[in-house]
């Protein structure tokens, strides 16, 4: 059987577990037969947020305090009231980075990689232009000096100058027409047909940039049999440069189908002047950014335009198209075929560049425009609330769903809990993640609700005992506080 070959990227399963806490709560509870268990398991699941909660409550504010800082909008004034020195603040300055990059990891944010970057850049989806940052504009010594310190492997070329935090993967669709995008798909195949053809072609070859390696993620080989024997998630590109010419589909609306990271965060800092020392850090929050059109998120854009190789395949083509129309015109018995063919090239050439750019331009305004309002999720200190509150959110649903399994289950190895966590949000709830198992039973040993076997396998206390050993909680007490006030009062 022939196999059918697709433009497939594959990517890891993430860590962070999609679905909202009550949801899981509610579920698991309702999995629970007695009516006294499972009214003891809804009261741990709550004494387990509280402490989640205290757990994270002194971090969070020392985040929030430094931060207040290194505002963009009120930051100066609070450092000119505190009368440090340069040393002292490069100092806070990093402190707060590093509790940055710890609420980052532990809401299961991840830094963009090099290769995931290049994976990204590989296609085009809504976003047609070749943007790149003013980098003139941008501070090239905080990221720096915290690299330095905190070395991470397989770091993209721009974590000096800023850092792509992403988190999730979903996929975008977009239907329509695409009449510009089908011309032009349609101009540049007879443009490639004639280069190649002519072997004019091998004088605008480019060799690879050393720069951008050849991805290992980004297969287009692979079939759909391969997909299903791997243990990985698979997501496939449809880009209208694929497509399959026929009057049918250029007359017709197409799909074009992207994967999407669900959340991005920037981390940057502009450039100081000659009056001025920058110290505003910048922190934004984007939702469902298509991985193809992952530019639109970049700091300090420069106005898109022609790229140098695109003007020298503008003049060049101009200039061969004239050497063939003189040298048909000497000719003995000229061709007005030829020459009618060749000029048709070149102007439909020179047209399709210019009108391509044109329209590419006004579709990355207004997609620049709809990524302020729509993709935008927050920045600054809404976006470090986001996180903080993300943080407490996937502690608690780890810690309430491998308590779960040990309690179903009896002892179980560190293994054998990840796969019955993993199957448990597959079987109740159609989800797949990466649970991360290592973390959760930190934490369980941290509330002290399990224990470890020399053969080191995990059993939990029951449902009784753990609620004793973490005992009445604050939020408790202040409660039954309220409720003793009567309502009256």
């Amino acid at each position: 059987m022939a196999e059918n070959k697709k433009d497939m990227i594959r990517l890891e399963r993430e860590s962070v577990i999609p679905i909202l806490k009550q949801k899981i709560i509610t579920t698991l509870a309702n999995l629970i037969g007695s009516d006294a268990e499972r009214e003891d398991f809804l009261n741990l699941c709550q004494r387990v947020e509280h402490t989640v909660r205290a757990w994270y409550l002194f971090q969070f504010e020392d985040l929030m305090e430094l931060y207040s800082l290194f505002d963009p909008a009120n930051g100066p004034q609070k450092l000119a009231q505190q009368d440090l020195c340069p040393e002292e603040i490069d100092k806070l300055e990093q402190t707060f980075l590093k509790y940055l990059f710890r609420v980052m990891e532990k809401s299961n944010f991840k830094i963009a990689t090099e290769e995931e970057v290049d994976i990204a850049l590989s296609g085009q989806y809504l976003l047609n232009l070749p943007i790149s940052v003013d980098e003139s504009k941008l501070d090239k010594k905080l990221l720096k000096r915290y690299f330095e310190d905190h070395p991470q492997e397989n770091l993209p070329d721009f974590i000096d100058k800023y850092v792509i935090f992403r988190r999730g993967v979903g996929i975008d669709r977009t239907t329509d027409y695409f009449f510009m995008e089908k011309v032009d798909m349609i101009i540049s195949r007879l443009w490639s047909f004639l280069l190649t053809f002519t072997r004019i072609d091998e004088l605008f070859s480019v060799k690879p940039s050393k720069c951008h390696k050849k991805n290992t993620k980004k297969n287009n080989e692979i079939t759909a049999d391969d997909c299903e024997e791997q243990n990985e998630l698979y997501v496939e590109r449809l880009r209208i440069e694929n497509m399959e010419l026929s009057l049918q589909n250029l007359m017709s609306k197409t799909t074009i189908q992207e994967p999407i990271f669900e959340r991005i965060i920037v981390v940057y800092r502009q450039a100081s002047t000659e009056s001025k020392t920058e110290r505003g850090i910048y922190v934004k929050h984007f939702k469902n950014i298509p991985m193809a059109d992952m530019e639109i998120v970049l700091p300090e854009k420069k106005n898109p335009g022609l790229t140098p190789m695109d003007w020298v395949k503008f003049v060049g083509s101009a200039i061969i198209g004239l050497v063939a129309v003189f040298g048909s015109v000497e000719m003995p018995k000229a061709d007005l075929w030829v020459i009618f063919a060749v000029l048709s090239t070149v102007i439909g050439y020179c047209a399709k560049t210019y009108f391509t750019f044109t329209a590419n331009l006004a579709g990355y305004q207004n997609l620049i425009t709809r990524s302020m309002y729509d993709k935008q999720l927050d920045s600054g200190k809404g976006t470090l609330l986001h996180l903080c509150d993300d943080v407490i959110q996937q502690e608690v649903k780890e810690v309430i769903i491998s308590y779960f399994i040990l309690m179903q289950r009896g002892k179980a190895s560190l293994l054998d809990l990840d796969l019955r966590c993993e199957e448990l949000l597959k079987e109740e709830f159609g989800e797949t993640c990466n649970f991360d198992v290592d973390d959760a039973v930190q934490k369980l040993e941290k509330l002290g609700i399990v224990s470890q076997d020399a053969l080191g396998r995990y059993s939990c206390m029951s449902l009784k005992q753990a609620n004793q050993k973490i005992g009445t909680t604050i939020e408790e007490l202040i409660l039954l506080a309220r409720q003793s006030k009567g309502p009256a009062d």
